[in-house]
């Protein structure tokens, strides 16, 4: 296995076509990674309270709208 450290000088050696492609495979990756740790959040019930609180601000008043930037 590999330290952060060899891997780091491994990417500093590529090609920068090599490098872009490595880049959006872990954008993907990191993408992936957080879409699957937000639906584990809502399955577990850990955003019950944040989106609790979000709707009683919102009836209070307290949220503003969305800007429609559609053109």
């Amino acid at each position: 296995m590999k330290t952060l450290a060899e891997i780091e000088e491994a990417i500093e050696r590529l090609p920068k076509k090599e490098m872009l492609q490595l880049v959006e495979r872990l954008e993907s990756k990191a993408d992936d990674a957080w879409d699957a740790q937000f639906e584990e959040d809502v399955a577990s019930g850990r955003l019950e309270d944040v989106a609790a609180k979000a709707l009683k601000e919102h009836r209070e008043g307290k949220s503003t709208a969305f800007p429609n930037n559609a053109k």
